[in-house]
């Protein structure tokens, strides 16, 4: 269904249903940063759980979702399973919000996020 006077056809129920799973997922500030640490490179949960500041199986309990989602995927190397993301455009969207806070904090680097 196109708005009125926009000539821009409205998503459909499921997609605005997708959309709003996925946006649900990164609405937590752990599983968020976990996407940009992922953006930057592979990691294992130790990694991960280093680099955020969380505890091991709280990171885990994260990736499981974002696994779950098709956010981002594991494969294995030898004994361990190293994560990467699995959505190049759930990437794109992360780092435009997280680059215009940061414009808008007026140059101030944007805070490590936390929530682990």
């Amino acid at each position: 269904m196109a708005a009125v006077g926009s000539g821009f056809e409205d998503p459909s129920a499921d997609v605005l249903d997708r959309a709003a799973a996925a946006f649900g997922l990164l609405a937590s500030p752990a599983r968020l940063h976990i996407v940009w640490a992922l953006a930057q490179g592979e990691s294992d949960v130790t990694g991960l759980a280093e680099r955020v500041g969380g505890a091991l199986p709280a990171v885990s309990q994260h990736l499981t979702k974002l696994k779950l989602a098709g956010l981002v995927r594991a494969r294995r190397e030898g004994r361990r399973q190293v994560y990467l993301v699995d959505d190049q455009d759930v990437v794109d969207v992360v780092r435009l919000m997280v680059d215009r806070l940061s414009d808008r904090a007026g140059d101030v680097p944007a805070p490590r996020l936390r929530g682990l």
